[in-house]
């Protein structure tokens, strides 16, 4: 049986922030949020059961009093101001205290930590500057402030290329590329759902049917985008899902073919296809996807063990991984990504390392190294007690091993983001060759200019000046089931009208 934590609050204040930052502490327990005394959130007859008849190993009481908060762990007591980050850096230092751990990001919880690192390059802030704002704020690491530093310097260069229009109030080094727009197009079907997988992905095998409807949907959305964003420039299309290639070759095809012939691609400086699932990479696919200016693709391992590709529910062999990576090169696709999870359920520090230097044998020219983040809508959360006896393996040290066989093939860190709940409460990097980095994942992360999104949960984000110095991101989604995306697609594409009016 799990260990069961418990954090008491007067008032629901920083719920986001403040749970997700106590359980990094504790990450293989269940986190209980009681306000006033009430717990909050949906549990299942067994969880009850567990948390009726085990007592919590650690206890956090959070009573916030006007712009006072007063902080209680263990014995030990804190008083902050009433601000996120202030209360944030008090239950770190309090729970650190109590638990003799630190953690090597600190007291962060947001997906970005290194945007603060690239914003301060740009105004010419020293390394030292950096680092001690860094410590103060947030007691990151050493070794974690080092690794922001050189992905800042990394997403500056790859920002340089791309025209600026518009300067943020005092801050005139920091661009927004208004003129530019990337456009992610979401294909949720995939030839089966991990156990880790938190989207709304569709097993193509029972929803094939809605494949024609769905295609047609995101034309009408593709329409939109001609004539709204016709004077704009598109820097970077990003097919992602679920995954893409779980779609026949005709249907790419014709995917591909409509936005030649309704978009501007003679500015596309990259072009993406999450080919992912190996089990879903063909010859003809591939020549599609070559045929039709695609620069980058993925063949996404996760892991080149066999006995977690069955346990994690990705039902092909790593054979298949070898030969899908094999046929892409073949096609003579030059970018080619290969993705990683540290933290999958019974991998060992052994499991890890094979992976590792399998991947070194193929010699991808991206790696992206994500930690394990078990979401509350992922299989593996909702029956943690079929696996909560296996390892989760993940730590500093294994991220370090990870990121230096990356470097051992000539890569080098350019970008990173963090979710709450990852194994070891550690982050997602992305590794590439000098000339090969993926600039769509840099555009969404240091949010620099509108992501324009069409497909059944599919996000879109605009990106302005708030005239004070910062950005003003505002946000509108898709529903994210396919038969109701597509039913509603018109509304859908109403919902980006709005959002993208003011120009």
């Amino acid at each position: 049986m799990r260990d069961l934590i418990e954090l008491h609050e007067n008032k629901r204040f920083f719920d986001n922030e403040t749970g997700p930052l106590f359980r990094s502490f504790f990450p293989k327990s269940r986190l209980l949020v009681y306000c006033d005394g009430k717990l909050l959130g949906r549990e299942s007859t067994e969880e009850k059961q567990e948390r009726l008849s085990t007592e919590p190993a650690a206890v956090l009481i959070l009573d916030f009093e006007d712009d006072k908060t007063r902080l209680e762990f263990r014995n030990q007591t804190a008083v902050c101001l009433t601000e996120k980050n202030a209360v944030k850096r008090a239950i770190y230092q309090l729970v650190s205290k109590g638990t003799g751990r630190c953690l090597p990001w600190g007291s962060t919880t947001g997906i970005r930590p290194t945007k603060e690192a690239l914003v301060m390059t740009e105004e010419g802030k020293s390394t030292d500057e950096i680092r001690d704002f860094y410590r103060e704020k947030y007691f990151t690491s050493d070794e974690k402030i080092s690794e922001s530093l050189e992905i800042a310097q990394a997403e500056k260069q790859i920002l340089s290329h791309f025209p600026n229009t518009e300067s943020f109030d005092g801050h005139p080094d920091y661009n927004l590329q208004t003129d530019g727009y990337s456009l992610y197009i979401g294909v949720l079907f995939c030839p089966s759902i991990c156990l880790y997988c938190s989207f709304s992905s569709h097993q193509i095998d029972a929803y094939s049917s809605l494949v024609p409807g769905y295609i047609t949907a995101l034309k009408k959305e593709i329409d939109f985008v001609s004539e709204r964003f016709k004077n704009r420039r598109l820097d970077c299309i990003y097919f992602g899902g679920g995954t893409p290639t779980t779609l026949t070759a005709e249907e790419l095809d014709d995917i591909f073919s409509y936005i030649e012939k309704r978009l501007d691609l003679s500015y596309l400086a990259e072009y993406t296809v999450e080919a992912g699932r190996p089990d879903s990479i063909t010859t003809e696919k591939l020549r599609v996807m070559k045929a039709h200016g695609v620069t980058r693709i993925s063949v996404n391992p996760q892991t080149m063990n066999q006995k977690t590709l069955d346990l994690i529910g990705r039902k092909h062999t790593v054979q298949d991984i070898l030969t899908a990576y094999d046929l892409a090169r073949s096609e003579d696709f030059s970018c080619i990504n290969m993705d990683m999870i540290l933290g999958l359920p019974g991998e060992g520090v052994d499991d890890i390392r094979h992976t590792l230097t399998e991947l070194k044998r193929l010699d991808p020219d991206n790696l992206t190294v994500h930690s394990l983040a078990i979401k509350t809508a992922a299989r593996l959360r909702l029956e943690w007690d079929k696996y909560e006896d296996l390892d989760f393996t993940n730590s500093v040290a294994i991220m370090d091993e990870a990121l230096a066989a990356g470097r051992e093939l000539g890569m080098h860190p350019y970008y990173l983001y963090r979710q709450k709940n990852m194994a070891g409460a550690l982050e997602n990097v992305g590794m590439a060759k000098p000339g090969k980095d993926g600039i769509y994942n840099v555009m969404i992360m240091e949010e620099r200019e509108d992501i324009v999104a069409l497909g059944a949960g599919a996000a879109s984000k605009k990106v302005r000046s708030d005239g004070n110095g910062g950005i003003q991101i505002t946000r509108c989604e898709n529903v994210k089931d396919i038969k109701n995306y597509i039913e509603r697609v018109d509304e859908m594409i109403e919902r980006k009208n709005n959002l993208f009016s003011d120009f």
